[in-house]
Parts: C-alpha cells; sequence; structure tokens
C-alpha cells in the first residue's frame, strides 16, 4: 500500500499546468474562477475516508465536514448530506426530519450519473453536475451557522479545496440552482 502524501504546498486558485488532471477537475476551477470564488488547493494523493482527511483539514486550517451521499428506500429520492465531521450520523432522525423512508447509502452508479463523482470524491461541488436536480442539499446548521470555511474535493479526491461557507451559499448554489434545506442532526 502506498503512504499518503500531501504536498507541503498551500496553492491559491487552480493548477498551472492542468495537464494529467481529470476534465471533472478542471470544469471545477473553471466554474469557481467563473464565479470569482478565492479557494485554497491542497494537493495529496487520494483519500477515501473522514480520517484520512483530518491531515488535510488541519493543513487547510478548516475543520472537517463529512459529505453523504443518500437515497430512500425506493431509490426515487437523492440527498447529498453535509455535517460537521465528528458528528454521528443517525440515519432514522435525518429520515424523519426531511419525511423521507428509511434512508441508506446511495451507489456509486447514482453518485456518477447525478454528480459526476465517485466515491471518495463526494462534495457539494459535484451538484454543478447535477443538470436535472435530482439532488436535494441538506446542510447541517451547525456547517453554515460555526464554520466561516468549508473544505471540500474538487470532484476528485487527489485535491482538497478550503472555500468561504458563505461563498457557496450566496455564489455557487444560485448559480448551479440548488437551494439548500437546513437540518439539525
Amino acid at each position: 500500500m502506498e503512504d499518503f502524501y500531501i504536498d507541503p504546498t498551500l496553492y491559491t486558485g487552480r493548477p498551472a499546468d492542468v495537464s494529467g488532471r481529470l476534465p471533472r477537475e478542471v470544469r471545477t476551477y473553471d466554474l469557481l474562477d467563473r464565479l470569482d470564488i478565492p479557494y485554497v488547493r491542497l494537493d495529496h494523493t487520494a483519500t477515501y475516508t473522514i480520517d484520512a482527511c483530518h491531515d488535510i483539514d488541519r493543513r487547510l486550517g478548516i475543520e472537517i465536514c463529512k459529505n453523504l451521499f443518500l437515497c430512500n428506500a425506493q431509490k426515487t429520492s437523492f440527498y447529498l448530506l453535509m455535517m460537521p465531521g465528528e458528528k454521528k450520523f443517525r440515519t432514522a432522525v435525518l429520515s424523519k426530519e426531511i419525511g423521507s423512508a428509511r434512508l441508506s447509502f446511495a451507489s456509486a452508479e447514482y453518485m456518477e450519473e447525478f454528480l459526476d463523482i465517485t466515491p471518495g470524491s463526494v462534495s457539494i461541488l459535484g451538484l454543478m453536475n447535477d443538470h436535472d436536480r435530482r439532488v436535494r442539499l441538506l446542510i447541517d446548521e451547525d456547517v453554515i451557522n460555526g464554520h466561516e470555511y468549508i473544505g471540500c474535493h474538487p470532484c476528485v479526491n487527489t485535491s482538497s479545496l478550503r472555500i468561504r461557507t458563505a461563498d457557496i451559499l450566496e455564489k455557487f448554489l444560485p448559480y448551479v440552482e440548488h437551494p439548500y434545506t437546513v437540518v439539525k442532526l
């Protein structure tokens, strides 16, 4: 197994050379630039779990945030949940709060179809690819009220970004036409 590596450099904005970067990542930088949303970028080897992100978050100076891609039992309703990384996720509590049948993790196929992302890369920025608005965004109130910045992947799990929460709520989400529901978990 390869050792985990974090580039020691914090970059402001997109990579100068995007050759070798996936198109979904480059499209993410293009949109952030178009919306005049500043961000700090940290490159690293692939991360697949919230635990693997702790060192990244320390380097970016942010608190970890979980991004969970969920669906109802019938696989007819899909949700992207953002919540503080240290908070326990209780399916029954969220299901009751949003009035949905029992929730579970949605499959990788739906993740790719709706958000053009793969497991380990779940990010609010994937909503830019949800043109049919199949995914409902749920944000825990502690993310909105307690975090000046959020950390997220640019639709790939080999880079992480620090972005002002206000820029996500006031610029990005209106542009991609995705309202959000505040939940209390």
